[in-house]
């Protein structure tokens, strides 16, 4: 114990990442060896931001009526800005300039925007879906690629 801080010690930011780092390391079947702490820190906080999301969205266009395409982007804009502070502090524990990683990060939404959200939440409401489960549906696709931009691109390593 000697040259270890103890738990309570530690940043919050420390915190979380030892937690994910020690539930991967109970995961059965050898899954352990091939999910990494970081998806678990992904899933667990962009779970929490999509929830923020629907609830966004959900006011805006079941309580304000905005039309979907509005309702989507500003409930988008603000669940993805607390995406990135809380995947950069929490998740990634990056140290990097911020100013290249956020202009790589804002690219990377973009492209996640137009492909997935409009694209496919828009078009299953236009289709017929409930708003609601069209933003899912997008969700589910944004997700794989929300996760490989983050970890390959914006919060790489240089090592």
């Amino acid at each position: 114990m000697h040259g270890e801080v103890e738990a309570s010690q530690l940043r919050p930011a420390d915190r979380f990442h030892r937690w994910c780092e020690a539930a991967v390391a109970r995961l059965p079947f050898g899954l352990k060896s091939v999910v990494a702490p970081t998806f678990l820190g992904f899933c667990l906080i962009n779970g929490f931001t999509f929830g923020v999301d629907l609830t966004i969205l959900t006011g805006l266009r079941s309580g304000l009526g905005l039309p979907v395409p509005i309702a989507v982007t500003a409930a988008y804009a603000c669940a993805f800005a607390l995406s990135y502070v809380l995947n950069r502090t929490f998740n990634f524990q990056s140290h990097a300039p911020v100013g290249p990683q956020l202009a790589i990060y804002v690219v990377v939404v973009i492209v996640n925007y137009l492909a997935f959200i409009l694209g496919i939440c828009s078009g299953l409401a236009a289709l017929g879906v409930q708003y609601q489960l069209a933003r899912m549906a997008g969700a589910l696709c944004e997700a794989v690629y929300m996760y490989s931009a983050m970890r390959w691109l914006v919060f790489r390593s240089k090592a």
